[in-house]
């Protein structure tokens, strides 16, 4: 019952997404699993910090990444939260708990050449899919939207005239992207194709991204659609549309964009998590100043 509170809690109070929810609830059902089958119980007033701190240890020992294993601290340290605004507990074992480091991880980014060439037009079909495709990885490039936000954007959320998309982001949050003209004819020709493809139909589909069938596209065809694109002209492991979000920030952050513009660009809600953008920075300086300096 607790748990159903907090997850509506998480819902309607905090906006977070249906994805992050589960994952939340998840974690929550795998941490009183462990508590009842070790300690015979699932009462909250019984559980303290070493009860934590035991389950905590379990999943390192089991080899679990630092980072799942902090995600899931992160999780009971909002729950915690939520059982004491609900009066439920009168102290929180969470603030004896330690989360393990983990190592930094750059984001992996796009180089400039190599951009260029997964966006070539002559790497994509004349053809209605061919000019999806391309003007899906161009929005991503023009504007690093998130996967989720593409996907839902409609017609009536993206402007030819005033050259701006306006998107719904974590926690129902809108902001609006400009983007620059070279999108425009791109964004013209798919659209003057799109209507060929919903003509017979009776109700006009809202969502601006569609297949061949009249059908939004989903966030798992995009996922291919971009892996395969940059499959063909780069090595990189990583081929997600995030990839194409940190290449839209690197490339800001490189030409002297401010920090702050790109976080609201980005739609973060903290500096923190824009500022994992200047480290690629940082490295490229360092590379340059190891090359070009004689004490080198």
């Amino acid at each position: 019952m607790i748990t159903e509170k907090f997850l509506s809690y998480l819902t309607f109070e905090k906006r977070y997404s249906a994805h992050t929810i589960l994952a939340y609830q998840t974690d929550l059902a795998q941490f009183f699993i462990y508590v009842e089958a070790q300690y015979q119980t699932v009462d909250i007033t019984a559980i303290n910090h070493f009860i934590i701190r035991s389950w905590v240890v379990s999943l390192m020992e089991a080899k679990l990444n630092p980072r799942s294993v902090n995600r899931k601290i992160t999780v009971l340290k909002t729950f915690y939260k939520f059982l004491l605004l609900q009066g439920l507990v009168s102290n929180n074992p969470m603030e004896k708990i330690v989360a393990p480091k983990t190592a930094k991880r750059l984001p992996v980014f796009v180089d400039k050449p190599k951009m260029n060439k997964v966006l070539d037009v002559q790497h994509f079909s004349d053809d209605f899919l061919g000019k999806r495709n391309r003007l899906i990885l161009e929005l991503f490039y023009a504007t690093g939207v998130r996967l989720s936000e593409l996907c839902a954007v409609t017609l009536n959320q993206i402007s030819l005239d005033s050259l701006q998309i306006k998107v719904l982001g974590k926690r129902n949050k809108e902001r609006i992207i400009p983007f620059n003209q070279h999108l425009i004819p791109l964004l013209h020709d798919y659209l003057q194709m799109r209507k060929q493809v919903t003509g017979s139909l009776q109700t006009e589909i809202n969502q601006l991204l569609i297949t061949d069938k009249a059908k939004p596209v989903t966030g798992k065809q995009i996922y291919h659609i971009v892996r395969n694109s940059l499959g063909q002209h780069t090595t990189l492991q990583k081929r997600s549309p995030h990839v194409l979000r940190h290449t839209f920030a690197t490339h800001l952050l490189d030409n002297g964009a401010d920090i702050n513009a790109i976080k609201e660009l980005l739609g973060h809600s903290s500096l923190a998590a824009t500022q994992v953008y200047t480290h690629n920075t940082i490295e490229k300086l360092k590379n340059i100043h190891k090359q070009a300096h004689p004490r080198n």
